[in-house]
């Protein structure tokens, strides 16, 4: 195992409290939990209260380079399907928008 030291030495009580791992590869480090960045309540998986700069490339599922066989559909039959989809408007919560630096609801 890899184990990250904590500043405070009588933070984690034993191995099974470190929840930072080295992976099946050098490079890799694991962490079982969640991440929070500039907040001590993360509520996903990684939590960043601020600009995130990236220098590389964010992949989301939807991302066309994720994905393979990519080819047209019947339209008729799609147009029906989208004339069956349930359509809202929504206003965000008042506590989510200050917290994201939402202005306009």
């Amino acid at each position: 195992k890899f184990f990250f030291q904590a500043s405070n030495p009588q933070q984690f009580e034993n191995d099974s409290d470190v929840l930072w791992q080295q992976g099946h590869v050098p490079e890799l480090i694991v962490y079982h939990g969640r991440v929070g960045i500039n907040t001590d309540a993360p509520d996903e998986a990684l939590v960043v209260c601020g600009n995130a700069k990236v220098m590389g490339r964010v992949m989301h599922p939807s991302d066309s380079r994720a994905k393979q066989n990519i080819r047209e559909v019947d339209t008729n039959g799609q147009l029906s399907r989208i004339t069956q989809m349930r359509l809202v408007e929504y206003d965000y919560k008042p506590e989510f928008a200050s917290v994201m630096g939402i202005n306009d609801t």
